[in-house]
């Protein structure tokens, strides 16, 4: 089984990223041949500074590696290392039809979000992220559930290309987190946690524990003060029974069970020492490598490196199918 994800370098990644994806990748890497992305070209589809992008890019890399990625099971790489995916991307524009892009649910959310700056990058991401994952003929895709349509994207571009030159591609699946695949803002439960809506709304892997304890001490709750997993009349308090959940590898009615004759307080103030506790190894390993970053680029050119090996393979055999060869 051959694995493929990736997430953009904009800044620290918070708990939603690790729990819906990187938490995955790293029980993938066991099993699988994986392949893990910086994917930065999707990143220049929004306004972005261009001199803070090298720095966001090694940042992730940290990231990963400290969230527990091993280069020794895994290739990690910078998606505009292999220039290869651009070129699988501009190919498969060709059969991609306008309608199914305009039918995307995340373009309308960040054409409303990106008002000033509604581009053909953003419009045409879902097909580069096709290209990403098609060019390794990954079979699996991790992702969260903001992520599933465009992998079922990526099967009918699978299946359009088979169709016309042959096959070549295996239809990729979406791997979804059983809980966790969405978690949702610590000051809004209905929206997905997101920088964009506030430092409050989202614990950063690299936040000292007394921000963890201030960030939940102040996330939002509902009416009532039963702890119960309910995420139709009770969405705050099931996103926290989540995040304690995924944490902690308690299950949800252990959870529940434990604070029958408690209230919010005390459930926030343990959720926040479950939560300083499991990353308290990713901040020891991330100031390690904060102090070597020359290490972290070398894993990341030897990762680019093998991941070319395998497109460069993959890009012969598409051009040659289209006739370009």
């Amino acid at each position: 089984m051959r694995v493929f994800s990736g997430i953009q370098p904009t800044g620290t990644l918070h708990i939603g990223n690790y729990l819906g994806a990187i938490k995955q990748w790293i029980a993938l890497q066991q099993k699988a041949e994986c392949i893990f992305s910086i994917v930065d070209l999707h990143a220049i589809t929004v306004n972005y500074n261009p001199e803070e992008m090298q720095n966001k890019i090694l940042s992730a890399a940290i990231d990963y590696l400290a969230a527990g990625l091993d280069p020794k099971k895994c290739i990690i790489f910078v998606q505009s290392h292999v220039k290869e995916h651009t070129e699988l991307a501009w190919l498969l524009e060709t059969i991609t039809p306008i309608g199914e892009l305009s039918r995307m649910t995340q373009f309308k959310e960040k054409a409303r979000q990106n008002k000033e700056n509604i581009n053909t990058g953003l419009f045409a991401y879902p097909v580069l992220m096709a290209a990403d994952i098609l060019l390794y003929k990954a079979d699996t895709v991790p992702v969260g559930e903001d992520q599933k349509q465009h992998v079922e994207l990526c099967r009918v571009l699978a299946r359009k290309f088979n169709n016309k030159f042959g096959k070549t591609f295996p239809e990729p699946k979406a791997q979804l987190p059983k809980l966790g695949a969405r978690i949702m803002a610590l000051n809004n439960p209905l929206q997905k946690m997101s920088k964009s809506l506030g430092p409050q709304s989202y614990i950063a892997l690299t936040d000292f524990p007394e921000t963890i304890y201030e960030k939940i001490k102040s996330a939002v709750t509902d009416s009532g003060k039963e702890i119960r997993y309910d995420e139709k009349n009770k969405p705050a308090i099931s996103n926290l029974l989540t995040i304690y959940h995924l944490f902690s590898n308690k299950s949800i009615a252990e959870i529940e069970k434990q604070y029958l004759s408690g209230g919010y307080a005390e459930f926030k103030k343990d959720l926040a020492k479950v939560i300083i506790e499991g990353l308290s190894e990713f901040r020891k390993k991330r100031m390690l490598l904060e102090k070597n970053h020359r290490k972290v680029e070398k894993i990341l050119a030897d990762g680019a490196k093998k991941a070319q090996q395998i497109a460069s393979l993959t890009m012969k055999e598409i051009k040659s199918k289209m006739g370009l060869l």
